[in-house]
Formats: structure tokens, C-alpha cells, sequence
């Protein structure tokens, strides 16, 4: 899903970086985004929705909406889209374990 032949712009080769995503090893690049680096290897759910756990994707990719809130080596409710990936990090979706009546 990366672009990288475009007839104007011109991309930099970036280190590749390898992190976990739900236990299976996955590729990144330096200076992703957890949440651009998931979009580049086809993640499409980020989450799913508390009362019907319908699946919840990719959604404004500024840190106001937290659909793309996931646990971040053990710690909850990270915002994706603004956290820098990290060689080894172990990323997992949100299971919501409560029921909303």
C-alpha cells in the first residue's frame, strides 16, 4: 500500500523496522507511524466498538478520534497514529471485555 514511484516526488530507501502486531513479526520504516506502518502491511481493523464490537478502522490520523487506540508493549489506549514505531515493539488490538447495556 506504500507509494514509492511517483513521477514528481522522490522517496528515501528507510530502515526497515521489525515489531509485532497481534504476535506475528511485521515490516515498518523508519519514521512510521504504528498505525502507516499496519496501513502498509493491509491492517484494515484498528479496534473494535464497545456495545456491538463491530470492527473500527484507520480514521483521522491526528489523535482526536482514538479508533486507532491499541496496546503498546502492555499499555493500553495508545494513540497510533501519533506514535513513532519502534524496532521490537509488540502491538495488539483493544478487546473490549465489558458489555454496555
Amino acid at each position: 500500500m506504500r507509494v514509492k514511484n511517483h513521477p514528481i516526488l522522490k522517496f528515501e530507501d528507510k530502515q526497515e523496522i521489525s515489531f509485532e502486531f497481534e504476535g506475528e513479526e511485521v515490516i515498518g520504516y523508519q519514521g512510521d507511524s504504528i498505525a502507516s506502518a499496519l496501513i502498509d502491511n493491509g491492517v484494515k481493523t484498528f479496534g473494535y466498538s464497545i456495545k456491538y464490537h463491530r470492527p473500527r478502522g484507520f480514521y483521522c490520523a491526528i489523535g482526536n478520534c482514538a479508533s486507532c487506540n491499541m496496546e503498546v508493549d502492555g499499555q493500553p489506549n495508545v494513540r497510533t497514529c501519533l506514535t513513532a514505531l519502534k524496532p521490537g515493539m509488540k502491538v495488539y488490538i483493544q478487546r473490549n471485555k465489558g458489555e454496555l447495556k
